[in-house]
C-alpha cells in the first residue's frame, strides 16, 4: 500500500497538466463536436494509463460515451464519471479562464467533475505500476449527458450497473469538507398545464376564467406539500401565462420540481401531483411528468463501503472521512437500485457550476489513493 500512496504522491505534477489538458478541451453537454473531442482523448488517455481497452460507445445526439476495462475477472467493479459540463464554449477563455493560485486549480468543470476523472485514470494508473493484485476487473464508464439529467446514457450506465459487485461514483466530494456522498434524493419533473377562458379584462371580465388565478392556488397548494422532517420537497421554479395585460389569462404553465429521500415516499406524493384538481369550475388541469432519477437510499450496504473507506483513509492516508446526504442528483442515483453505491469519491474543493469553481491541488493525490486503495479492497 505504501508504494501505491507514494505513487500517486510524485505524479502530483503529473496529474495537474492532465488535469489542465482536460480542462482546457471544453464540453459543453450539447456541443458533441467538442464533446467527441474530448471523448476520444479520454478513450486514449485510458489505455495509456492502464494498458487496458477503452471502446467509444456512438451517440448521435450528445457526445460519445467512453468505456475502459482495467484487469480482470468475471465479476466487475464499476467506476463511474461524465465529461460534459454546464460551461460553454468559449467561457475558458472569456469567463473562468484555467488558473493555478497556491494550492488552487480553477477553471470550467474542473470540480464537477474533470478533477474526479483525472483522479480515477490515476488510481488505476497506480495499481498497474504497483502490480496490486485484482481479481475483479475494473470498469470505467465515462458518459457525456449527465448535466442534462443523462437522456442518452441512462440505460447504459443500469446496464453496467446490473453487471457490477459495486460502484464508485467520481463525482466531487461535498466541498472542502470532503465528505463522501452515501444517499441522494430522487428527483421528480412534472409539466403542470392549466386552461381556462380567455375575455377582455376590461369590456366582460365575468366571461373569463383566469389560468393564472387557477395556477396561483395550484402553486400554493403544491408548495404545502413540501415536509422537511420526511425529506420532501416540492418547488415551482418557472410559470409562464397569459398573453397581454388586458386579457384574461386562458392558458398558464408551471415547471414542478419534487426531492424525496425513499421511493416510498415516491409512491406517496406523485399520485398526488399527477391527480391534481381544478378550483374553479370551466378550468382543464393537466400534468405530465415523472421520475428524472430514482432515489439513491443509505443501505446497510452503502454503509459498510463507506466504513471502508473511512477505514482506508485513517490507516493509510491519516485523514478522517465523513459521510453526508445530498439533495442533487447524479448517475449514481441510476446505480444504486442495482448495486452498493458509493459517491462523491472525486475532487474536493468547491464552486460547482459557479464562477469561482476549483479544486484543491494537494487533495488530489490523497483522493486518488483512497479510490486505489478501495478497489484494491473491494477487488479481492
Amino acid at each position: 500500500m505504501h508504494n501505491l500512496v507514494e505513487n500517486l504522491k510524485e505524479n502530483q505534477a503529473v496529474m495537474l497538466e492532465t488535469l489542465k489538458q482536460i480542462v482546457e478541451k471544453e464540453s459543453p453537454t450539447r456541443d458533441k463536436e467538442l464533446a467527441d473531442e474530448l471523448a476520444t482523448y479520454i478513450a486514449g488517455l485510458f489505455e495509456k494509463l492502464t494498458s487496458g481497452e477503452a471502446s467509444i460507445i456512438q451517440n448521435e445526439i450528445f457526445g460519445n460515451h467512453v468505456r475502459g476495462e482495467f484487469g480482470d475477472g468475471e465479476e466487475q467493479i464499476l467506476l463511474l464519471a461524465h465529461y460534459d459540463t454546464v460551461w460553454q464554449k468559449g467561457d475558458i477563455n472569456e469567463k473562468i479562464p484555467f488558473k493555478i493560485q497556491g494550492d488552487i486549480a480553477y477553471g470550467p468543470g474542473v470540480f464537477d467533475m474533470k478533477g474526479g476523472i483525472v483522479q480515477g485514470l490515476y488510481a488505476l494508473q497506480a495499481l498497474k505500476e504497483t502490480n496490486a493484485p485484482l481479481n475483479k476487473k475494473v470498469v470505467f464508464l465515462c458518459t457525456s449527458d449527465e448535466e442534462l439529467g443523462s437522456p442518452s446514457s441512462q440505460k447504459l450506465i443500469e446496464e453496467e450497473a446490473k453487471k457490477s459487485k459495486y460502484v464508485l461514483v467520481l463525482e466531487p466530494a461535498i466541498s472542502k469538507q470532503g465528505a463522501l456522498k452515501t444517499a441522494r434524493k430522487g428527483v421528480g419533473i412534472f409539466k403542470l398545464n392549466i386552461k381556462g377562458r380567455a375575455a377582455h379584462a376590461g369590456v366582460e371580465p365575468e366571461k373569463g376564467i383566469s389560468a393564472i388565478l387557477e395556477l396561483s392556488k395550484q402553486v400554493t397548494y403544491l408548495h404545502e406539500l413540501t415536509d422537511y422532517s420526511k425529506g420532501t420537497t416540492v418547488n415551482v421554479g418557472k410559470i409562464t401565462g397569459g398573453t397581454t395585460v388586458n386579457v384574461i389569462a386562458a392558458e398558464a404553465e408551471a415547471d414542478i420540481d419534487l426531492r424525496v429521500k425513499t421511493k416510498a415516499e415516491f409512491d406517496r406524493i406523485i399520485p398526488i401531483i399527477k391527480n391534481l384538481k381544478p378550483s374553479m369550475a370551466g378550468v382543464k388541469v393537466r400534468v405530465a411528468g415523472g421520475i428524472n432519477r430514482p432515489p439513491f437510499e443509505r443501505t446497510d450496504q452503502v454503509i459498510s463501503l463507506f466504513n471502508m473507506a473511512k477505514k482506508v483513509a485513517q490507516e493509510n492516508l491519516g485523514f478522517k472521512l465523513e459521510e453526508k446526504e445530498t439533495g442533487g442528483g447524479s448517475d449514481g442515483n441510476f446505480t444504486a437500485p442495482f448495486a452498493p453505491t458509493l459517491d462523491g469519491l472525486g475532487a474536493v474543493g468547491d464552486g460547482a457550476h459557479a464562477l469561482n469553481e476549483h479544486i484543491i491541488i494537494s487533495q488530489m493525490p490523497k483522493r486518488s489513493a483512497l479510490l486505489a486503495l478501495m478497489i484494491k479492497e473491494l477487488a479481492n
